[in-house]
């Protein structure tokens, strides 16, 4: 039986699609964990209007601001990133200059989207500084 490497990093070198694979992992991640603070916050609202209202401080500061815009990256990134996934599926996008021009839309629209958002999150919220 011939030697074979035990781990493909001997054999394939690194892609764009590497790293847009582990982006969408780690995405997930995140996505879980802001799940969790989404949470929080309904266990919070539901409690009534003063423990809604002890809540309120901690959700708009700015540390909370800057975990909801990760959260906002993680959710637009996977999703945009979720689509192509989509388009794979059904057989579309696998020839290289696709898959590439598929790649930078991606990241295009997650860099529009968390633009956005960020902008709303950080400029136009309620208690903005």
């Amino acid at each position: 039986m011939a030697e074979r490497p035990l781990s493909p990093f001997w054999v394939y070198r690194w892609a764009y699609t590497n790293t847009l694979s582990i982006l969408h992992r780690v995405a997930g991640i995140v996505l879980v964990v802001a799940l969790l603070g989404l949470v929080v916050w309904l266990i919070g609202a539901s409690f009534g209007r003063d423990s809604y209202a002890a809540f309120q401080p901690v959700f708009t500061s700015i540390p909370a601001r800057v975990v909801m815009s990760a959260a906002v990256i993680a959710l637009i990134y996977h999703w945009c990133n979720g689509i192509r996934h989509l388009a794979w599926d059904i057989g579309w996008g696998f020839e290289k200059a696709s898959a590439r021009r598929s790649a930078s839309l991606v990241i295009a629209g997650t860099v529009i989207g968390a633009a956005v958002c960020i902008y709303f999150i950080f400029c136009r919220g309620t208690g903005a500084p």
